[in-house]
C-alpha cells in the first residue's frame, strides 16, 4: 500500500470469463451504472467529514496518496484513495478488498505501517494509514556515511520479523523489496516499517500457487515455476540481504530472460567487493536464505536464531567502504528515475498511466514503434538531440541527488549507456525500463502467453524448466 514516500501499485488483472459487470464501456458511459461496492465493512462514506485531504504525495495505477489531517485533533496520516473507474475487472476489486482485509486481520506490529480508516463513497475508496514521512531504507542508508555489516544485520533482522509476523497469520506477502520499507519519521531512532500489502494474500499450511507476481530482482525460482508458497518471502529477503551487503542485485541481467535465467540458476557472487571483507556468518546466512530449494531453505524463524543476527549488536562495525554506499545510492536513484518516467505526461492527460506504459513497456519487442514511450522519453530529452545527456539527467533528479550527484549521475550513464557514448539513447532508455519492469501486471495480464514464451526461449538452451503447461489460476 502507497505512503507519503511511494506509492506501490494495487495490481490489475485481465482474464477470460472474468469482467467485471461495472467496468465502463466508453461508448455508454452517460448511462447510469450500478453501484459498485468494494469494501466489505468501510468505517463510513464521507471521508471528508472526518479528514481534511492535503497535498499529493504520489500517483499509482488505481491510487492518489494525500497528506491526510485528522480534523479533530489535527493528527497527519496518509490516505491513498482509489478511483473506482479504475477497477475495471472483478479481480481489480478483489484485489482492492484483500489488501484492505489482510491489513485489518495483521495485528499491531511496530514493524508494519497501521490502518487507521476506510472510507467508500460513490466515486472511490480512501484507504487511511499511518504516515511514514522518514524516507526509504536506502536513502536513509545512503546520508548516514558511515554504514557496515553490523547495520546491515540490523536492518534485515526487522525485515525478517515482518515475515514472520506474518507467515504465524497466515499472510504471505509477495512482494517484498527495499521500496517497500519506510522510516516511521525522521528520527535517527526510527522505526522501519512496511508498507505494502497490495500483492500480499491469505494462506492455509501445505497451500500452492501459480500466479507469477512480484519484482523481478526478488522473484524466488518456484515463482517462476509456478508452483510455490511462503518460502518465497524470506528468498526476496535474502536479496535484499545481498544487495545490503553488496550493493548490487544477486540475480541481474538486462533483459527479463537474462534475469529469469539467473533466478533459476541461483549462482550467488561472493568475490565482488566486499564479500572477502564479510563475516563467514554472513555469507553463511546469505547462503540459506538464497537456496533455491524452498523445502530446505531457511524459515524466518530459522533466519531470526541464525548466529549473525542472534549477535546483530556484536557484527562487524568496520565500514564497508564507499563503493557499497555508492552503488546502493545508485540503485535507489535509477528506481527514481523509473518512477519519474511513469509519471512523465506521455499521452497529454496529466500524467502516465502506469498500467498502460508497463504493458507497453514490457512487449516493447512486439510492439516496436511504441509512441507512448518515445513521448517518455521526449520528456526527458529537454534539448530534442535525440539523447538523454548528463545534464539533462541531473535536472530531472536533481531533488533525488546528494551532494555527490556527479558520481551517481556518472554511474547511472556508464550502466544504462551500453554503447560507452556518454548519453542514453531511446534504445538503452527502454532497455533500462524494461529490465526493471515489474511483472506482476504482465503475469496476469498476459501470463499464459508471455511466460510460456519465456519459459520456451530458456528452456531452449537447457537452462531454466518452468511449468509452462500450467493454467491460469482461477
Amino acid at each position: 500500500m502507497g505512503n507519503c514516500c511511494a506509492v506501490p501499485v494495487v495490481s490489475g488483472s485481465i482474464k477470460q470469463g472474468r469482467r467485471n459487470p461495472y467496468a465502463i464501456d466508453p461508448s455508454r458511459e452517460s448511462q447510469p451504472r450500478p453501484s459498485l461496492e468494494v469494501l466489505k465493512h468501510p468505517t463510513g462514506r464521507d471521508i471528508k467529514s472526518w479528514y481534511d485531504l492535503g497535498r499529493e504525495f504520489g500517483r499509482g495505477e488505481f491510487g492518489v496518496t494525500y497528506l491526510c489531517t485528522d480534523k479533530k485533533t489535527g493528527e497527519h496520516f496518509a490516505c491513498k484513495s482509489i478511483s473506482k473507474k479504475k477497477l475495471r475487472t472483478t479481480v481489480d476489486v478483489e484485489d482492492v478488498r484483500r489488501e484492505v482485509e489482510i491489513m485489518k486481520h495483521l495485528p499491531e506490529h511496530p514493524h508494519i505501517v497501521k490502518l487507521k480508516d476506510t472510507y467508500e463513497d460513490a466515486d472511490s475508496v480512501h484507504i487511511v494509514m499511518e504516515l511514514c514521512e522518514g524516507g526509504e531504507l536506502f536513502d536513509r542508508i545512503v546520508a548516514r556515511g558511515h554504514y557496515t555489516e553490523r547495520a546491515a544485520a540490523m536492518v534485515i533482522k526487522t525485515i525478517v520479523e515482518v515475515v514472520q509476523n506474518c507467515h504465524q497469520q497466515g499472510v504471505m506477502h509477495r512482494d517484498l523489496k527495499p521500496e517497500n520499507f519506510l522510516f516511521g519519521n525522521k528520527k535517527e531512532n526510527a522505526p522501519l516499517k512496511a508498507i505494502d500489502f497490495g500483492l500480499s494474500v491469505f494462506f492455509r499450511p501445505g497451500e500452492r500457487f501459480e500466479e507469477i507476481v512480484g519484482s523481478p530482482y526478488y522473484m524466488a525460482p518456484e515463482v517462476l515455476k509456478r508452483n510455490y508458497g511462503p518460502e518465497i518471502d524470506v528468498w526476496s529477503a535474502g536479496v535484499i540481504l545481498y544487495i545490503l551487503l553488496c550493493g548490487v542485485p544477486p540475480f541481474w541481467a538486462e533483459t527479463e530472460q537474462g534475469i529469469a535465467q539467473a533466478i533459476i540458476l541461483s549462482a550467488i557472487d561472493f568475490k565482488r567487493e566486499p564479500w572477502p571483507k564479510i563475516s563467514d556468518n554472513a555469507k553463511d546466512l546469505v547462503r540459506q536464505m538464497l537456496n533455491p530449494d524452498p523445502k530446505t531453505r531457511f524459515t524466518a524463524p530459522q533466519v531470526l536464531d541464525h548466529p549473525w543476527l542472534q549477535n546483530a549488536s556484536k557484527a562487524p562495525n568496520v565500514n564497508l567502504g564507499e563503493t557499497v554506499r555508492a552503488r546502493l545510492q545508485q540503485f535507489s536513484v535509477i528506481n527514481k528515475f523509473k518512477k519519474k518516467v511513469l509519471r512523465a505526461d506521455a499521452d497529454g492527460n496529466g500524467f502516465l498511466d502506469y498500467g498502460e506504459f508497463v504493458t507497453l513497456s514490457i512487449h516493447l519487442r512486439r510492439i516496436g514503434n511504441d509512441e507512448h514511450l518515445q513521448r517518455a522519453f521526449q520528456y526527458f530529452d529537454k534539448n530534442k538531440s535525440g539523447y538523454i545527456e548528463i545534464e539533462e539527467l541531473k535536472h530531472s533528479l536533481s531533488d533525488d541527488l546528494g551532494p555527490d550527484h556527479e558520481e551517481v549521475i556518472h554511474a547511472i550513464i556508464h550502466d544504462v549507456d551500453t554503447d560507452k557514448d556518454g548519453k542514453i539513447s531511446f534504445k538503452e532508455f527502454a532497455a533500462m525500463m524494461k529490465a526493471g519492469t515489474d511483472w506482476r501486471k504482465a503475469s496476469r495480464q498476459y501470463s499464459r502467453e508471455r511466460f510460456n514464451s519465456l519459459s520456451a526461449k530458456l528452456m531452449k538452451d537447457g537452462s531454466l524448466l518452468l511449468k509452462s503447461e500450467r493454467t491460469e489460476p482461477a
